[in-house]
């Protein structure tokens, strides 16, 4: 697949939107000013904020999604996104992707077949921040069949408190803003070893699974660490994948426990001060 990062000189494009060449790259934080107000006085703060943009997702020149999400790790969000989403099965369907900056945010533009393009026009959405289930039509686009998880393989339970407790030191933008979600592979021992963040949690699991394709990850070599609840849209996008294991820090909710079990995926929540809750399958920790 091949992959081009370029800016659209000012000028008419075939969707009728003004394009325009930005400079640099759009930076995922933003200084901000602010009073603070604390034991009765005030004080002037310079803070750095994490900063959000409209991402579209259009295959062949047809927009599907509009995400807000962070402006980072954008080839690595097309191929997770394309394919927890159901658009493609495979990466090697998307023959090409441009990331085109413009004046409102950034324009994916992938190439498929007309087949997955026609599909993707049927299932059009528009998404809030990292939103799981904005515009889809009906329930069977929301709770899809999924791929079983067979993975025989076990992990013991300190290996999940060692990639949470990694994890918390593999988080630069949310250490300086305090406003993101991280997603982490870890190894079978819990050693952090790929970490995605972004505004949205759905969208952090994206880019760190289209990394993990586009590096060629074996699935069944490690398992997934969240900053977030455990929703049912989470367990659907580590199902698809192949993760044998999901962690969040938080408590997963009754239909991704439901999903989960389903699905053949280990779900486990309350990850966190060196105790853990699984949930589902439990047979995969020791």
């Amino acid at each position: 697949m091949q992959i081009k990062v370029h800016g659209v000189a000012n000028g008419l494009c075939s969707d009728n939107r003004w394009f325009m060449q930005l400079s640099g790259h759009i930076s995922p934080t933003v200084p901000a000013e602010g009073i603070r107000l604390e034991h009765g006085g005030s004080a002037t703060v310079h803070e750095t904020l994490a900063e959000e943009t409209p991402v579209t997702f259009a295959y062949n020149g047809v927009s599907h999604a509009v995400m807000m999400a962070t402006p980072a790790d954008f080839e690595d969000f097309a191929v997770g996104f394309s394919l927890t989403e159901g658009i493609v099965a495979r990466m090697d369907l998307l023959s090409g992707l441009s990331v085109v900056r413009y004046s409102g945010g950034i324009e994916l533009q992938m190439e498929t077949s007309a087949e997955v393009a026609s599909d993707a026009r049927r299932r059009r959405l528009t998404g809030r921040t990292g939103c799981g289930i904005c515009g889809k039509e009906d329930v069977r686009h929301v709770l899809r069949d999924l791929p079983h998880v067979d993975a025989d393989i076990r992990f013991e339970a300190d290996a999940i408190a060692r990639a949470m407790c990694e994890l918390a030191g593999r988080q630069p933008l949310n250490d300086a803003t305090g406003a993101v979600h991280a997603a982490g592979w870890a190894s079978t021992d819990g050693a952090i070893l790929l970490v995605r963040e972004d505004v949205g949690r759905h969208n952090a699991l994206d880019k760190l699974i289209g990394a993990l394709v586009r590096g060629a990850v074996d699935p069944s070599s490690g398992f997934i660490v969240l900053t977030s609840r455990g929703s049912f849209e989470l367990v659907q996008k580590a199902a698809i994948f192949g993760a044998p294991l999901l962690a969040t820090i938080s408590a997963p909710t009754g239909l991704a426990v439901r999903v989960a079990g389903e699905a053949g995926l280990t779900l486990a929540g309350f990850a966190r001060d060196g105790r853990v809750t699984v949930y589902t399958h439990p047979r995969r920790v020791s």
